[in-house]
């Protein structure tokens, strides 16, 4: 996976659809892809996307217990419909347990608390996550115009937080783009979702930060 690789293929995947940029990503996988979701609006897209290229590829989600309730309910709708192979990771404190030791999710103006919930409640379970299910391909619902720090992504990279292929087959698309997919489809949506990781949609949980898997690593070792 060399540098000249990767431009390589973002230059010859560029004017592929998502559906083919997908089916190239599990081709490359050999076996070991992997589509991660929080079940935010607009991710039966990717999910769709994913199971239509492989329909057992392993689904990794991370349910750090703030969600509402609306998100669990689209979580199994969209499980039931396309037949997710869904493996959730829980973190290693329950959310009763967190809130009594460390009070109220962090608010924005918080940013070192908002590292250490994250790092505690979703980074160490994503990473518990891919170490265990260890897939060679990873492939995101990332776009282009989601905050300024993803702008400077790419439809495929390296993830060196993982070691892994990242490949994000709609990063180019708008949300009009999106709502004509889930038109087309059939396929439900969900707004009413709120991620306390990030307490902005501006800012990075982690995940696909440099920051992230030092967190984690760094604050979650001692949890609680």
């Amino acid at each position: 996976m060399t540098p000249e690789a990767v431009i390589g293929w973002n230059e010859a995947l560029r004017l592929q659809s998502p559906i083919e940029v997908t089916r190239w990503a599990v081709a490359q996988a050999r076996g070991r892809a992997l589509v991660s979701t929080n079940f935010r609006p607009y991710e039966a897209v990717v999910l769709h996307l994913a199971t239509q290229a492989q329909p057992d590829i392993p689904v990794l989600w991370v349910d750090h217990g703030y969600n509402r309730p609306a998100t669990y309910l689209h979580a199994e709708q969209l499980r039931t419909l396309l037949g997710l192979n869904l493996k959730t990771y829980l973190p290693k404190l329950t959310p009763a347990h967190r809130d009594a030791l460390h009070g109220p999710v962090p608010g924005l103006a918080d940013e070192a608390g908002l590292k250490r919930f994250s790092a505690v409640m979703k980074l160490e379970p994503f990473q518990r996550g891919m170490r265990e299910l260890a897939p060679t391909v990873w492939i995101t619902a990332l776009r282009r115009t989601q905050n300024p720090q993803r702008a400077d992504l790419n439809l495929v990279s390296r993830d060196g937080n993982f070691n892994v292929l990242k490949v994000s087959p709609v990063f180019e698309w708008k949300d009009t783009d999106l709502e004509d997919y889930l038109t087309t489809h059939g396929l439900p949506n969900e707004w009413d979702y709120f991620d306390p990781a990030k307490a902005d949609e501006k800012r990075e949980c982690g995940l696909h930060a440099v920051w992230g898997r030092a967190a984690a690593d760094q604050l979650a070792v001692n949890a609680p």
